[in-house]
């Protein structure tokens, strides 16, 4: 009993020292208690027949039947290929990109030009998807687009980019690269900074080029940065940006565009199958949680710090 009492007593005084701290996290630990975990309860529907008349609660339980409509749609695996396949393509390109981008800002010895690299990268992060597809349009639209009348210059016959089915994954992916780059290569800007200059500088006495400094200290120092966002990146895959593929796809590119977000908008807005929607979006969750834990215990255990 003492010994309890006084891990309280400790306890309640380092919550006093740092009080400032704490009362700082009170508004954030709030917004998520209220707009992320509360809601979890009304998930309870993916497991009902959910009737608005009955409302959450009132509604009658008919077990895993949602789950097994899903599994069992014909467009289960095509919506599983396409969220994997254009999230697996974002973070193997757009990763190495953002990484070689910080990697280029900070290796420039002329200061403007990288605070101007800087700033033009990753202003795009800050425009919706909706103008993003108007620059979109006027790029690759094949009517008078810049890209089509480069290739009608040269003879070629104008591509539809955003209505064909082989296109199209590939101008969601690069357009997503485009706008995310920037802002993606400030924390590895950030961990860049983070490594002892002095290792620099004494590679640098030694004789090691440029590339060798890279190659043997830069990306040591932020490989474990790397990781974890990756790893982060990883849980997500399941999330193939529900903005982006919602304002640029359309009806023929169906079989290779539409993923697990979008279907969940049909079904659940535009049809009401409030109940199925949440048994597909639970599954996504469910599936996103199972590989955060799955890749933070394969990086502790091949030696990298992990998540937690």
């Amino acid at each position: 009993m003492p010994d309890s009492v006084s891990r309280v007593s400790r306890n309640w005084g380092a919550i006093k020292r740092h009080g400032a701290f704490y009362a700082m996290l009170a508004l954030p630990v709030a917004y998520f208690l209220v707009f992320r975990y509360m809601p979890l309860v009304n998930a309870q529907i993916a497991f009902k027949d959910f009737m608005a008349l009955d409302g959450v609660w009132g509604s009658k339980w008919i077990g895993f039947k949602n789950f097994s409509a899903f599994f069992s749609s014909m467009y289960f695996w095509q919506l599983i290929r396409n969220t994997v396949g254009l999230s697996l393509a974002k973070l193997l390109i757009g990763l190495p990109v953002a990484v070689i981008l910080a990697i280029a800002i900070t290796e420039s010895s002329l200061r403007n030009y990288r605070r101007l690299v800087q700033t033009i990268s990753y202003l795009p992060h800050f425009l919706s998807w909706a103008i993003m597809y108007g620059v979109l349009l006027m790029v690759l639209s094949p009517g008078d687009g810049l890209l089509n009348d480069i290739v009608k210059a040269f003879g070629g016959k104008p591509i539809a980019f955003l209505s064909d089915p082989r296109w199209y994954p590939v101008v969601v992916v690069l357009s997503d690269v485009w706008k995310e780059t920037g802002w993606g290569a400030i924390i590895y800007l950030a961990a860049i900074a983070g490594i002892d200059p002095a290792l620099y500088e004494a590679a640098q006495v030694e004789g090691a080029t440029r590339t060798q400094r890279i190659r043997y200290i830069t990306l040591p120092g932020i490989a474990e940065v790397v990781l974890v966002v990756a790893l982060l990146r990883l849980g997500n895959i399941l999330d193939a940006g529900f903005h982006q593929v919602f304002m640029t796809y359309s009806i023929p590119v169906y079989s290779t565009g539409d993923i697990l977000d979008t279907y969940v908008y049909r079904q659940g807005i535009l049809d009401f199958q409030f109940s199925f929607a949440t048994a597909v979006g639970l599954f996504k969750g469910l599936i996103g949680l199972v590989l955060v834990l799955a890749f933070n215990r394969l990086a502790k255990g091949r030696g990298a710090g992990g998540l937690f």
